[in-house]
C-alpha cells in the first residue's frame, strides 16, 4: 500500500513539473492573454481536459508556482554570495546582489530558458505584476536587505519607488531579450553562460548608474 501511495504522489509531482514546465514556454512565447488552461493541459499531454485545475486552482495559481519555483532558485544563489552586512553595503554591491543571482538562476537554466520571457509577461499583467514583484523580494535575503534600506532615510519615499521602478525595468526585460536571442541562434552552452554573465556585468554598471543620476537629480 505504501508503494503505491508513493507512486501516485511521484506520478502526481511529475504531471505538476509538466504542466509547470510547459505553461511557462507557452506564456513566455505567446503571452498570457492568447494561452488558455486547456491548451496548457493538451500541450503537457494530460488526457484529463481538467487536469490542470486538478492540480492548480486555476491560471493565477499555477503562474504562481512557477514564481515561486524560480525566486527559491535564485534565493540558492543570492545565499551563496560573499556578502557584507546589508547596511554596510556599498549601491554597486546592492545591486550586484540583486543582479548576479538571478543571471547564475538563468545559466543554471541552459538553453532553450523560458523563465526571463515569462516573468516580463508577467510583469505586464496588472493582476500579477505586485505578485510578481513580491515573490522576489520576500525572500530572505532581499528582505534583510529592502529592511536594511528602509532605515535609511535617503532610501524612502517616492523618489526611491520611482528608482526602483526604473531599475526593474532593466533587470526583467533585458534577460528577456538575452533569452530570445540565445533561443533563436543557440549558441554552445559556454557561449550563452559568456553572454549572460556580460548582461549581468553591464546591468550593474547601468542600474548603478541610473540610481546614482536619480538620486542626484533629485537631491
Amino acid at each position: 500500500m505504501g508503494h503505491l501511495v508513493t507512486t501516485g504522489r511521484t506520478r502526481a509531482a511529475v504531471a505538476r513539473s509538466l504542466i509547470m514546465d510547459t505553461a511557462e514556454r507557452l506564456y513566455a512565447t505567446r503571452g498570457l492573454a492568447a494561452v488558455s488552461i486547456r491548451q496548457i493541459g493538451e500541450a503537457a499531454g494530460q488526457r484529463n481536459k481538467s487536469a490542470v485545475q486538478y492540480h492548480f486552482s486555476g491560471r493565477d495559481a499555477l503562474i504562481k508556482a512557477i514564481l515561486a519555483e524560480h525566486a527559491a532558485a535564485i534565493e540558492r544563489h543570492r545565499a551563496a554570495m560573499a556578502c557584507p552586512e546589508p547596511a554596510l553595503m556599498t549601491l554597486t554591491e546592492r545591486v550586484r546582489h540583486v543582479v548576479l543571482p538571478r543571471i547564475e538562476h538563468h545559466i543554471e537554466l541552459g538553453a532553450p530558458s523560458w523563465y526571463g520571457r515569462f516573468l516580463a509577461q508577467v510583469t505586464v499583467e496588472p493582476a500579477l505584476r505586485e505578485y510578481a514583484v513580491q515573490a522576489h523580494l520576500n525572500t530572505p535575503s532581499l528582505r534583510r536587505l529592502y529592511d536594511a534600506l528602509a532605515a535609511q532615510d535617503d532610501e524612502q519615499g517616492p523618489a526611491a519607488t520611482r528608482r526602483e521602478d526604473m531599475a526593474r525595468q532593466l533587470i526583467v526585460h533585458m534577460p528577456a531579450e538575452l533569452e530570445a536571442e540565445l533561443a533563436r541562434e543557440q549558441p554552445a552552452a559556454e557561449v550563452a553562460a559568456a553572454a549572460w554573465r556580460r548582461l549581468g556585468a553591464d546591468l550593474v554598471t547601468a542600474v548603478t548608474g541610473l540610481i546614482d543620476a536619480l538620486r542626484a537629480s533629485s537631491a
